[in-house]
């Protein structure tokens, strides 16, 4: 397992596609938060701050496609077939791709949570506004935002496994999103939509969870979230040991 991990932390480092991916997703958070502040946000608000941060959240949707490449980027450029005869056992391949690449999506979640806080505070002090460093609300936002990363990568890896072609399973990843789910929450109601996987990650990422939003709590949205993430890595073993590479 430790042989399969460390070829998978090789493979990252011998591409750039991947890296500059993660890098358009600290864009975003970055970006978010000057739009915020350029929009008129109310820098003296407690929860403003909250709202900063919270692009994090929406940057998970890039570590999603970041996990989507783990193994469908592979059946795209052919070397996938390589991967497999490399180790006899391909569920533990695709195990190490959902360690390597949720944990890289943890860290990205961490670089961008510091990002987010520098940018943040360097807006609020040009802004001649104090920016509290002790917003609990803050850093449980963070937090959420940290953990939708990684989680969304996993999700993302068992993704790309399932459906293997990479323009797929990116499309049908950003159809779900901007679309799908939203069709599918207003159809079964609010009560059931809260359930679904990327409006439990609202609850989880963005500074409002629960209360009389119509979403999950903060901690509940982490579990489904979790939950479907271990749905996903399951799907993604038993897809690529019961059908053929090619």
């Amino acid at each position: 397992m430790i042989a399969a991990l460390r070829t998978e932390f090789m493979k990252l480092r011998t591409v750039r596609g991947p890296w500059l991916l993660l890098a358009a997703g600290l864009l975003i958070v970055v970006a978010g938060i000057s739009g915020l502040v350029i929009s008129g946000g109310n820098l003296k608000s407690p929860a403003t701050q909250s709202a900063a941060v919270a692009h994090l959240g929406i940057a998970a949707i890039v570590s999603l496609v970041f996990g989507i490449l783990a193994v469908a980027g592979e059946y795209r450029s052919r070397t996938i077939s390589d991967t497999f005869l490399s180790s006899p056992r391909r569920g533990r391949i695709v195990a190490a791709k959902l360690i390597v690449y949720a944990a890289i999506g943890a860290v990205v979640g961490v670089v961008g949570a510091a990002l987010a806080v520098a940018t943040a505070s360097i807006w609020w002090g040009a802004k001649g506004a104090d920016f509290d460093l002790g917003n609990a609300d803050m850093w449980h936002t963070i937090i959420g935002g940290i953990v939708a990363n990684a989680l969304y990568a996993a999700i993302g890896v068992g993704l790309g496994a399932l459906l293997r072609t990479l323009t797929a399973a990116i499309i049908v990843a950003v159809g779900w999103i901007a679309v799908v789910e939203g069709i599918v929450g207003q159809l079964i109601g609010t009560d059931l939509a809260k359930w679904l996987p990327f409006t439990a990650g609202r609850a989880l990422a963005l500074a409002a969870g629960g209360g009389d939003t119509g979403l999950l709590s903060r901690g509940a949205g982490g579990i489904v979230v979790a939950a479907y993430a271990a749905v996903f890595a399951a799907v993604a073993v038993f897809s690529t040991l019961k059908r053929d590479v090619t």
